[in-house]
C-alpha cells in the first residue's frame, strides 16, 4: 500500500487516496464536535507580533473538519475569521487581471473542455504575433496591466517556442500609457527545461489546474492525449520550481468530483509544496464547471451550490492564509461579491475566453472555452469594487522587484502590506483613473485614493506615494513603485 508522505516527489504519495479517505471519515465523525472545532478555529486565528501578523494555517484534516461543520454559529465564525485573515494579509486590495487565449488547438480528450480533440465543429484559431499585439493593445486600452495567457496542448500548433514568442510580443507592446507588466502562464504540464525557458522569458506565476485529484476520475475524464498521465500532470509544480519558477498557482475544477475530496487534495498539494520547496502556492483558483460549446455541466453530477462554494473559499483562506485566491468571470457578480468577503484577493475583469476575443466588437462564442457569467466592462468592475470598499489594484511591483516565492511570503507575513502593497495599489489605481476611467469612476476613485492614503502608517512612504500620485495626475510619468 502506498504511504502518505508530503515530502515525496511521487504524486500518489503526496496526494494519497487513503489519507484523503481517512481525512473525510475523520471530518464526518467530528463535524459536530464543538470543542474540536473551537480548537481548530483558535489555531487559525491571526496573531499580532512585534514584527507583524502571523497565521499558523491549518492542515488538510483540520480544514476538512471545518468544511464538514454544520453548527450555524461555528460556520459564521469561519466566515468572520476568513475575512479577518484576508484583511490582515492583503488589506482591502483586489488585484485585477485578464486571461488572453492564444490558441485553442489541443490534442487532449478532456471531457469537460470544448477544446478537446474530437470536437470537430468548434472554430479552431491560433493567433499570429500581429494578432497577439492587437489583442494586447485592446487590453491595454481597457487599462489592464496583468495577463494570464492560455493555450491548448498541441506540440505542433502550440510548441513552447510559440508560447515564448507570444510572451516576448506581449511585453514588447507599448501603446499610449499602456504596458503589460506581468504575464502569468497557464499551459499544459511540461519539462524542467521548458519551465526554465518560461522563467527566462520573465513570466510571473505558472498556473496549472489539477482539474481533479481523484486519480480514477482523472483518468476517466482525460481518456486520451498527454494529459491522461496523472502522475506527470500532478508533479508539474515540482518540475516548475526545479526550473526556477518561484510562484506557482494551484486549482481544481469543482464539479468534476466530490468537493470534499477535491478540497482535501488541494490542501495536501499546498502542504507538499511547503514541505519540499519551503513555500506554498502563490495563488489558488476556485473555478466551477460551466457550460461551453458541446459541454453540459449537468452531465457532471458533483456540482456544488453557491453556499457550499462560498464555504470552500472561506476554509481555504483559513488553511492557506498567505496565498492569493482567484475567482474569475465564470462566476456571477453576486457570487463574486460574496466571495470577496471570504478571502478572494484577485478577480478578472472584462474577460473574453475565446481566441482573439478582445479585438471583436461583439463577444464571440464560436471559440469560447466557457461561458462568462460576469460580462461587465473593466470600468464597471472597477467602480463596483470601489463602491464595495475594495481597492482595485493593477500592481505588479513585487514580481518586478524580485519579491517572489519566499521573499513575497516574508513581506506578507511581516506586516509590510500597508507600507508597500497598499501605496502601490493606490498609485496603479490612479494610473487607471487618469488614463482609462469614465467620469463617474474617476469621481469615486479619487475620493477613495485620498481616503486610503491616510491609512499608510509611515509618514515618509505616505508622502512619497502622495507626490507620485500627483505626478501621475499631472504628467505622463507612470510606473512608480515601492
Amino acid at each position: 500500500m502506498t504511504i502518505y508522505n508530503p515530502k515525496s516527489l511521487k504524486a500518489e504519495e503526496f496526494i494519497n487516496d487513503a489519507e484523503i479517505r481517512e481525512t473525510l471519515a475523520y471530518a464526518e465523525k467530528n463535524k459536530g464536535n464543538a470543542a474540536l472545532i473551537d480548537e481548530i478555529l483558535e489555531k487559525a486565528r491571526p496573531r499580532k507580533t512585534e514584527t507583524g501578523t502571523v497565521c499558523r494555517g491549518l492542515s488538510h484534516r483540520e480544514a476538512s473538519v471545518l468544511l464538514a461543520c454544520e453548527i450555524p454559529e461555528k460556520v459564521q465564525e469561519i466566515y468572520r475569521l476568513a475575512e479577518e485573515i484576508k484583511l490582515a494579509f492583503y488589506g482591502n486590495r483586489i488585484v485585477m487581471f485578464a486571461p488572453l487565449y492564444l490558441s485553442n488547438y489541443c490534442v487532449n480528450g478532456c471531457l469537460y473542455c470544448p477544446y478537446h480533440l474530437k470536437n470537430k465543429h468548434i472554430t479552431r484559431k491560433k493567433l499570429t504575433q500581429e494578432e497577439v499585439a492587437r489583442e494586447v493593445t485592446a487590453l491595454q486600452d481597457m487599462g489592464h496591466k496583468r495577463l494570464a495567457i492560455e493555450a491548448g496542448e498541441d506540440p505542433v500548433n502550440n510548441p513552447i517556442e510559440y508560447i515564448l514568442e507570444c510572451i516576448h510580443t506581449i511585453y514588447g507592446v507599448n501603446h499610449k500609457n499602456g504596458a503589460i507588466r506581468r504575464v502569468n502562464v497557464n499551459i499544459a504540464a511540461t519539462t524542467v527545461e521548458n519551465y526554465r525557458k518560461l522563467k527566462d522569458a520573465g513570466i510571473g506565476t505558472y498556473i496549472l489546474f489539477q482539474e481533479t485529484y481523484h486519480k480514477e476520475s482523472y483518468l476517466q475524464l482525460h481518456p486520451t492525449g498527454p494529459k491522461h498521465d496523472y502522475d506527470y500532470h500532478t508533479e508539474a509544480m515540482d518540475r516548475a520550481m526545479e526550473g526556477g519558477i518561484d510562484d506557482v498557482g494551484l486549482g481544481v475544477l469543482f464539479g468534476l468530483e466530490m468537493y470534499k475530496y477535491e478540497f482535501a487534495g488541494l490542501l495536501m498539494h499546498a502542504e507538499h509544496l511547503e514541505a519540499v520547496h519551503g513555500v506554498g502556492p502563490h495563488t489558488i483558483s476556485v473555478p466551477r464547471v460551466k457550460h461551453a460549446d458541446d459541454i453540459d455541466p449537468d452531465v457532471f453530477d458533483n456540482s456544488i451550490p453557491d453556499e457550499m462554494f462560498e464555504k470552500i473559499i472561506a476554509c481555504i483562506r483559513l488553511a492557506v492564509p498567505y496565498t492569493g485566491m482567484i475567482i474569475s468571470t465564470r462566476e456571477s457578480q453576486e457570487v463574486r461579491e460574496r466571495a470577496l468577503k471570504l478571502g478572494i484577493s484577485q478577480v478578472s475583469g472584462a474577460s473574453r475566453t475565446s481566441v482573439g476575443g478582445y479585438t471583436e466588437k461583439e463577444r464571440p462564442h464560436d471559440s469560447e472555452q466557457f461561458d462568462v457569467s460576469d460580462q461587465r466592462t473593466l470600468d464597471e468592475v472597477v467602480r463596483w469594487l470601489m463602491e464595495n470598499g475594495h481597492i482595485p489594484s493593477f500592481c505588479t511591483a513585487c514580481y518586478r522587484e524580485g519579491r517572489t516565492g519566499d521573499r513575497f511570503m516574508s513581506l506578507c507575513k511581516n506586516g509590510q502590506i500597508l507600507n508597500c502593497c497598499h501605496p502601490n495599489a493606490l498609485m496603479t489605481l490612479t494610473e487607471y483613473l487618469v488614463d482609462y476611467a469614465s467620469e463617474e469612476t474617476k469621481r469615486i476613485g479619487f475620493v477613495m485614493v485620498e481616503r486610503e492614503l491616510a491609512k499608510i502608517p509611515k509618514d515618509k512612504v505616505r508622502e512619497i506615494a502622495r507626490q507620485n500620485i500627483e505626478d501621475i495626475k499631472n504628467s505622463n510619468r507612470r510606473d512608480f513603485r515601492f
